[in-house]
Formats: structure tokens, C-alpha cells, sequence
């Protein structure tokens, strides 16, 4: 594979930027592409510098496969672009410089600042594994010296693994930490291997460090040289009492392709799941990531944000990658009130949503509130007054007007031809109880969720 340098990465990267300006709106151009420039080429990956925290979400999430493939059709090499903010630079560059003695590796890997256990939102699903997580990074090398955090792809190892990393540089600045991903560390090798580098210099290097952190170690499969050199430097850190932490996307016992000297000692350390999350715990990722992105969750209908949390609930990371989406889309269009249809709009093409409001109609409202009342849908659009008919028709009728938005006069013909006042009287019942009761707020969520599903 062809070597290229940062001037010639830039090259290619002037002619994409002034591909972009000729094909993207200015005010789209300017906020996202104009200001991009490289910070770093290692192997097969290109490190970008994008102008803020926004940006680079932004740039990750929608954009990043598109500069893969531009840089792909100048250079006929497949790289992985990443993405790092301007304030991050220093702290990155320091790191380097201070390992710069010790042989020139791993140049676009470094620990993520934006993940931390702070924003980490934790639920049944990963409680475990942030807990371990938690304990390694206050005792690093001490108490469970290997961990391994397996589970399948988008579901938070990788935000661990970088909350690891930044717990230990504040708590413990004099560690030294090394974070990779797999095939980074597959690129490090080959390279000496092809007489690039040399062995020497790589492992003075990797030695340096105190606490290793790795990713996605599966990707190792079949790559028994790869695997033999990992295994010693990572017998040495066993044997110097230091911090190693391995994600996969499964158990070490049914990792294929794996040396069972490495399986052994994968196995000998602790194990912990990260599984996928409930709608709960979703729900509670997309407020987090609202509050912590300046957004105000009010400004979001209930229905969108239980509509997202169910929608994307087997992948955070596509969460959180509809949710940038939405607010790009919603702030590009002025909207300031998030609504259904405003997100069938967004997401359309990323998921099935262009008919999640039409899906939704009165007899189904009727339908799903009968059903968790374990009472008919005569009983609730009926006469009688009982405790728990009256209860339930309030709420049908609050949630046929909140949800479809129909006018009063139709939903009173819908309850045996009530009068427009009877039913205005029935939404603030049930506003009144939102305000004020807590567990009839979960009933409502929980029964928009069965409606919408």
C-alpha cells in the first residue's frame, strides 16, 4: 500500500473542499466543509480537524463515508476518515511529542474527550459493564487487570473504553495510555514488518505505556503473526501489573480465529456484557444527549422522542445518529416545535418512519386503551361514570386530541355524540394529571409507545 504524506492528503483534500463548495449550499458549505483540514495520515486512516463540537458530530455522522469515498477516488486507497476538534489538538499533540522518542506509531489514536462516564447513561442493560469499567479506571492494573467488554456493534464498548481512558488521565495524569482500534494496531505491525518500522522501536514503544485499551479485538481473527506479537506485549503488561482493556463483539470463548493462549488469558480476567438497551434507557440517551447538545427536550413531542426510542433502541449509536439528524434537518428548516411529521421528514430514507403519524388513528387509540384497561371499546366511548371507565375515557380522549390533533367537536361524536365542552374538560383532566402525577405520565408514555408501535 502506497505511503502518502500530510502535504499530498491535503492536496486531495483542496480539490474535495472545492468539489463540495461547487455542490453544496454556501451556508451548508461553510458551516460544515470550509474550515476542515488534516491533522494526521497513519496507515489507512485520516485524521480531520473539524472547527467545533457540532461540527465534528455533525461531520461523523453524515458525512464521513462521503469524504471515505472522495479521498478513495483521488488516491485508490480505501481510508477511514476521523474526526477531532480544534481544542482537542494540543492535548493530542503533547501526548505525541512526549512519546515522540520512542518511535513514530499510532500517530491518529488517541483518547476521545467527549466520552466519559458523565455522559454515559446507564441502565439494565449496561450497569455491569460501567460499574467494571468504573473499578478499573479508579484502580488501574490493581483489581481486575483484564477486562473485556463485549456486545454487539453501536451499543456503547466504545465509549467506555474512551471513559476509561479519561478517567485515568485526570485521576492518575503521570499513567501513560494507549487507545487503538484493532486494525490500527494490525497497520502498526505490517508496517514493520514490511520494513516500514522496526520491531524494536514498536515494542519500546508500546512498553512506555501503563494502561493499553483496545478495540474491537475480533478483528485480530485469523492473523496469527498479528496475534503472536500482541500476545507478548500483552504478557508483558500482564507480568508489570498493568491496565488492559478489550472490547469484542462477543465472549472470548466463542471468538473464532483467536490463538487459545490469548482466549485463555481473555477468559482468566472479568467479562462483562454490554447488551442492547431498553426503550427506558434509550428514552433517557436522547434527553441526555438534548441537554448536553443545548437543546431544549420541550421543544420535542412526546410522541417523536418515545417514536425514536423504540425505533432505535438495538443501536445507541444510530440513535444518537438520528437525533443529529433530526436537529440538522429541523434547524436548516427553522422548525422550532419537533412534531412526528417533522421527523418522518428527517429520517426518511434512515428508517421506516414516512407513515408513523398516518399509522396512528383514533380506533387504534381506542383500541390500545381498552386493551391496557382490560375494558371494551363500548365501555369507553359509552355512558357510564364508574372510577376506572371515566379514568380511561379521559385518557382516550386526551390522546386522541393530542396525537392526531382532532377537533373537539369530532372526537365528542366518537364518545356517544359528547358536546365540545365535555370533551375540552376531559384534555385538561388528564393535562392537570401530567403536571402533577408522575405515575399517570408513565401510563401515558407507556400506552403513545404501544400506540406508535
Amino acid at each position: 500500500m502506497k505511503t502518502f504524506t500530510i502535504s499530498e492528503i491535503n492536496e486531495c483534500r483542496n480539490h474535495i473542499s472545492t468539489t463540495l463548495a461547487r455542490e453544496y449550499d454556501k451556508p451548508l458549505y461553510d458551516a460544515f466543509f470550509k474550515k476542515i483540514r488534516v491533522y494526521s495520515v497513519a496507515s489507512d486512516k485520516i485524521v480531520l480537524v473539524a472547527d467545533g463540537a457540532l461540527s465534528k458530530t455533525i461531520l461523523e455522522q453524515k458525512y464521513a463515508r462521503e469524504l471515505e469515498d472522495r479521498f478513495y477516488d483521488l488516491t485508490m486507497t480505501r481510508f477511514t476518515v476521523a474526526f477531532i476538534q480544534e481544542s482537542q489538538i494540543s492535548e493530542a499533540t503533547e501526548e505525541q511529542n512526549d512519546l515522540a522518542q520512542y518511535g513514530d506509531f499510532f500517530k491518529g489514536s488517541f483518547v476521545d474527550p467527549n466520552y466519559t462516564f458523565d455522559n454515559f447513561v446507564v441502565g439494565q442493560n449496561n450497569q455491569e459493564a460501567q460499574k467494571a469499567s468504573l473499578i478499573v479506571a479508579e484502580t488501574p492494573g490493581n483489581i481486575f487487570q483484564t477486562l473485556f467488554i463485549y456486545g454487539g456493534s453501536g451499543l456503547g464498548k466504545t465509549h467506555l473504553l474512551n471513559a476509561i481512558g479519561n478517567y485515568i488521565k485526570n485521576s492518575n495524569p503521570e499513567k501513560k495510555i494507549l487507545y487503538t482500534s484493532s486494525q490500527d494496531f494490525i497497520n502498526e505491525y505490517l508496517d514493520f514488518v514490511n520494513g516500514d518500522s522496526k520491531k524494536e522501536q514498536l515494542i519500546k514503544f508500546l512498553k512506555r505505556f501503563d494502561v493499553f485499551l483496545i478495540d474491537d479485538i475480533q478483528m485480530l481473527k485469523d492473523k496469527k503473526k498479528t496475534q503472536e506479537f500482541f500476545f507478548n506485549i500483552y504478557e508483558d503488561f500482564r507480568q508489570n501489573h498493568k491496565q488492559v482493556v478489550l472490547t469484542s463483539d462477543r465472549l472470548p470463548g466463542e471468538l473464532d480465529g483467536i490463538d487459545t493462549r490469548l482466549i485463555t488469558r481473555f477468559t482468566s480476567g472479568l467479562s462483562v456484557p454490554v447488551m442492547k438497551p431498553d426503550s427506558h434507557t434509550c428514552r433517557e440517551i436522547l434527553e441526555k444527549k438534548l441537554i448536553s447538545g443545548g437543546y431544549d427536550v420541550s421543544n420535542y413531542d412526546e410522541e417523536v422522542l418515545i417514536f425514536l426510542s423504540e425505533k432505535f433502541k438495538d443501536s445507541v449509536r444510530n440513535l444518537e445518529g438520528a437525533l443529529v439528524r433530526l436537529n440538522f434537518y429541523a434547524s436548516l428548516n427553522k422548525y422550532e416545535r419537533i412534531t412526528l411529521d417533522v421527523c418522518a421528514d428527517a429520517l426518511r430514507g434512515m428508517v421506516d418512519v414516512s407513515d408513523a403519524k398516518n399509522k396512528v388513528t383514533e380506533q387504534k387509540i381506542l383500541n390500545v386503551v381498552a386493551d391496557y384497561y382490560s375494558l371494551s371499546v363500548a365501555q369507553i366511548t359509552g355512558k357510564m361514570k364508574t372510577g376506572n371507565i371515566a379514568n380511561a375515557r379521559h385518557i382516550a380522549i386526551y390522546l386522541i386530541r393530542d396525537m392526531l390533533d382532532v377537533p373537539f367537536k369530532k372526537i365528542g361524536s366518537i364518545f356517544n355524540g359528547r358536546d365540545h365542552s365535555t370533551v375540552m374538560h376531559s384534555v385538561e383532566i388528564v393535562e392537570k394529571m401530567l403536571k402533577n402525577d408522575s405515575q399517570a405520565k408513565l401510563v401515558v408514555e407507556e400506552l403513545k409507545k404501544r400506540i406508535l408501535s
